[in-house]
């Protein structure tokens, strides 16, 4: 979820769930110790429980990096072994280190002598020409052993060669069976699926197939209020209410206008704010006038309450129709 699931982001999806475990962007080691981009580790408090996902391969490095993320407060520390882009793969990032277990395992020992938080693992089924179900128990098995007992799996073979990034999203084909079988193999882990869950209801079927978690990424952030508003209630048993999406949207205001006095740019939030009314009657105004109208120099919170409003009639003057 590289450039999307940014601290703006991840404001909006806490307001609208108090338990889900939120993820950064992956923010690459060297960026953090050699580069000093130290406010790639900016975020709310408000964001907890977050967690902060780390991309690299050198276990030196990575524990540097690790500790950095600890002390800036985060929950959890992931390292994403799964990630098929380019840019990642040339810094033998993300999918590529499926190829290396040894040195993934010496990775997340390294990270763990490094901080006391939890590491934890993302990882893909495997890559190009390797059979899944070979390296993926040797995978887990080599990667456990270095003390990671959670990992998160995008049930999706990557193909590093000849597929694009977004291809990798689509074309490998899904096998959550294997996923399920890792799950009575690895009884000592704690295992969570990813890749094509696009609702609760799937969530909830492999929660009661016996699996420990499941991440939901693209569908909670093009839809997020139908992901996460009650995910709270069916997934974590918490019966306290929640915001509707409508007042998750009023309740961005103060966040929005605190960027603003910062020097930031309405459409720094509001983009991430799009998919708030997908598949509701008004959600093309909604996102017509946030699309057209955040990049001007004079964009602030009227124009989020001005979109607001004109969803809101889209929506009363569908009720009356439906009425009449």
């Amino acid at each position: 979820m590289m450039d999307w699931t940014d601290r703006h982001c991840r404001y909006l999806h806490r307001l609208l769930s108090r338990n889900t475990l939120l993820y950064t962007e992956m923010v690459t080691a060297p960026a953090l110790v050699r580069g000093g981009a130290l406010h790639l580790l900016d975020f709310d408090l408000a964001e907890h429980p977050v967690a902060l996902q780390l991309g690299g391969s050198d276990p030196a490095e990575l524990a540097k990096a690790a500790r950095l993320g600890q002390d800036a407060g985060y929950d959890e520390i992931n390292l994403n072994c799964g990630c098929p882009s380019d840019r990642v793969q040339s810094g033998t990032f993300g999918a590529v280190l499926m190829q290396d277990p040894g040195l993934v395992a010496d990775c997340v020992r390294a990270m763990r002598d490094a901080v006391d938080v939890e590491v934890t693992v993302k990882c893909r089924i495997g890559v190009d020409e390797q059979i899944p179900e070979e390296v993926l128990p040797e995978f887990l098995s080599r990667v456990g052993a270095a003390g990671c007992k959670r990992f998160t799996i995008h049930a999706r073979k990557a193909w590093l060669q000849g597929l694009s990034p977004k291809e990798n999203r689509d074309i490998p084909p899904l096998d959550y069976g294997l996923v399920q079988q890792m799950r009575g193999l690895f009884s000592g882990l704690h295992l969570s699926v990813n890749g094509g869950v696009t609702s609760l209801d799937q969530a909830e079927a492999f929660l009661a197939a016996g699996l420990d978690g499941v991440m939901i990424g693209r569908a909670a952030y093009h839809d997020p209020a139908s992901v996460l508003i009650d995910a709270d209630r069916r997934i974590f048993g918490d019966t306290a209410p929640g915001l509707s999406a409508e007042d998750a949207v009023l309740a961005m205001i103060p966040y929005i206008e605190g960027h603003l006095t910062t020097g930031g740019k309405l459409a720094q939030v509001t983009r991430h704010m799009l998919g708030m009314f997908q598949g509701r009657p008004g959600a093309r105004v909604w996102r017509r006038m946030l699309s057209e109208g955040a990049h001007r120099k004079d964009a602030g919170p009227a124009l989020v309450e001005q979109a607001l409003a004109a969803f809101q009639r889209a929506q009363a003057e569908a009720a009356d129709s439906d009425a009449a």
